[in-house]
């Protein structure tokens, strides 16, 4: 396999966040070649790009594309997709554009994305299959599990600890010493100054729980 061929990313999701991805990959300037697959047959290309395939034709391009990303919104079935990469054999690189702020001290797992103005301070892990959008920051010592989605503008506090598959969004704040649960959606411009259970909705300021999904998400 050829050098050009070991730069090559596949993306898999052509929708709006796909194309956010696909500029913020190109502007490391990590890959020669992007492609995507997505499940609209009428897609034919995406800023340039070609949509090569369904979503379900990933196993296909292994040779052609020995990097791939998920570009889903949805964090459960981002991480079942990423499962599924990993299982196939592909590499799943993290992206950092490259007008981020990202401390040396930290750590981000594979398969998250790290838009630009984001800023990520020290002592902070972040897990695998993340988004961290637009602009958003995270201070010192925080922990960020797998499959969360900070929206653009999120401000989290130190020491914060947020759980698996939990959403945050556009504007939310999190104050300090703060434990968020898993599955949590934290509704835009909420302000989240106690600890939050597990699969719920909160909102307002300060942030107060709107909904209780059990475990049915």
């Amino acid at each position: 396999m050829g050098d050009y061929e070991l730069s090559n990313l596949l993306i898999l999701g052509a929708g709006g966040h796909g194309k956010v991805v696909a500029d913020a990959a190109m502007a490391t300037g990590s890959w020669s070649g992007i492609a995507f697959l997505d499940s609209n047959k009428d897609l034919k290309e995406v800023l340039g790009f070609p949509v090569v395939g369904d979503i379900e034709s990933y196993t296909f391009f292994l040779e052609r594309f020995p990097a791939a990303f998920v570009a889903i919104g949805h964090n459960k079935t981002r991480l079942l997709w990423l499962e599924k990469l990993k299982q196939a054999g592909f590499q799943i690189p993290t992206i950092i554009h490259p007008a981020s702020t990202i401390s040396r001290f930290s750590s981000i797992g594979s398969g998250s994305i790290v838009m630009a103005g984001v800023v990520v301070n020290a002592a902070t892990t972040i897990g695998e299959g993340c988004i961290l959008n637009t602009s958003s920051s995270i201070d010192h010592d925080c922990i960020i599990e797998r499959g969360v989605h900070l929206s653009p503008g999120v401000n989290v506090s130190g020491t914060v600890s947020i759980k698996s598959y939990t959403w945050l969004g556009v504007g939310a704040k999190v104050s300090n010493n703060v434990t968020i649960g898993s599955n949590v959606t934290v509704a835009a411009g909420a302000v989240v100054i106690n600890n939050v259970s597990d699969h719920v909705m909160v909102a307002g300021v300060p942030a107060k729980i709107k909904k209780d999904f059990g475990d049915e998400r």
